[in-house]
């Protein structure tokens, strides 16, 4: 059988590390065991796991610390590491992901439902490190395979969501005429078309149970979802791509607010990067247009309405007001978009 990928399984539990062993084993995967968070440390830095699985109730040293120390060492810091615990509280959770990780499985775990999360992770992972390699080369090949595994990234994103390709390829799209409309120079327009689209990826983080819900968020599944702005700027951060540089900074911001009422981080005017304040606006008018689980497509004449008037839930303070005012000069830009892409 050939190796999937080598995983480093932590748990203080005997009888569920072997369980867990056993089942990874099965699937192919070069599996190594440890059982408490300093040999966990240890092992890792030893021989470099591509996926880290880690309990986080264990005597000493427990698995929150474990994951600080993994990502506070430049050898493992890029190592993906997914809580499985029974701990099951929305602050263990918003707690796993503020110490690096980028998953959380909850005991009991559903086999299908783990291996699935490890295929994701390492295929990302690898992904990742891809794109790093490509861009040490610096060359027109280079920056044609990067833009295509990007665009490989986005699709991966989308297969979890209910958003389509046409919505990525619609809001590109969108973004490059507003900052043409704005005098972006070409280096900029060329960015924000390929950084735009992975605006969403960090919902890959996110369980399919709160993604497909067609109604309203309970608070704690709201909680949940609002993780994954700051998941896609993790997952896109930390290589000198222009392009991920760019992705990151969209991924992280196009949910803040220009009257700094938004999320993640509450960021308020200028303080919001110019690309995510492009991306914001083009991501609303494009949810508006399209039918959601918990809503139907809106008219382009009504979209535009409650973006320029608003309706309460979406208000003209929520955005740039130079990028309001280019957005109302490209409407029949964007009416033109929307129509050409359509899912």
């Amino acid at each position: 059988m050939i190796n999937k990928g080598k995983i480093l399984a932590v748990d203080d539990t005997p009888a569920s590390l072997r369980l867990l062993t056993d089942i990874l084993k099965a699937e192919g995967y070069d599996v190594r065991s440890a059982i408490s968070g300093e040999m966990a440390i240890n092992a890792a830095s030893s021989n470099l796991p591509d996926l880290v699985l880690l309990d986080i109730r264990m005597p000493l040293m427990d698995g929150y610390e474990v994951c600080r120390r993994l990502k506070a060492d430049p050898a493992t810091c890029d190592v993906p590491v997914i809580f499985l615990s029974a701990a099951s509280e929305i602050g263990d959770k918003v707690e796993g992901f503020k110490v690096g990780a980028v998953d959380y499985v909850t005991k009991p775990f559903q086999m299908e439902e783990l291996l699935a999360r490890v295929c994701t992770h390492l295929e990302l992972n690898r992904l990742r490190h891809h794109l790093e390699e490509l861009v040490v080369k610096r060359t027109n090949q280079l920056v044609s395979s990067h833009r295509d595994t990007i665009v490989t990234m986005t699709r991966a994103a989308s297969y979890k969501d209910e958003e389509t390709g046409a919505h990525v390829a619609r809001v590109s799209s969108y973004c490059v005429a507003l900052a043409q409309a704005l005098g972006m120079d070409a280096e900029f327009c060329d960015l924000i078309q390929y950084a735009s689209p992975m605006h969403d990826v960090g919902k890959i983080a996110i369980p399919d149970v709160i993604l497909g819900k067609p109604g309203r968020f309970e608070p704690h599944e709201w909680a949940i979802m609002k993780t994954h702005a700051e998941l896609g700027a993790k997952m896109l951060s930390g290589t000198d791509s222009p392009y991920l540089i760019m992705g990151a900074e969209i991924a992280g911001g196009h949910h803040e607010r220009w009257n700094g009422s938004g999320y993640p981080l509450g960021l308020k005017g200028a303080d919001i990067p110019l690309s995510a304040r492009i991306t914001q606006i083009c991501d609303v008018y494009d949810a508006l247009r399209s039918r959601r689980p918990y809503k139907e497509a809106f008219s382009h004449e009504c979209s535009v309405e409650i973006i320029l008037a608003g309706d309460g839930r979406t208000l003209p303070s929520h955005f740039d007001p130079a990028v309001l005012e280019a957005f109302n000069r490209c409407l029949g830009r964007f009416r033109e978009i929307f129509e050409i892409h359509k899912d």
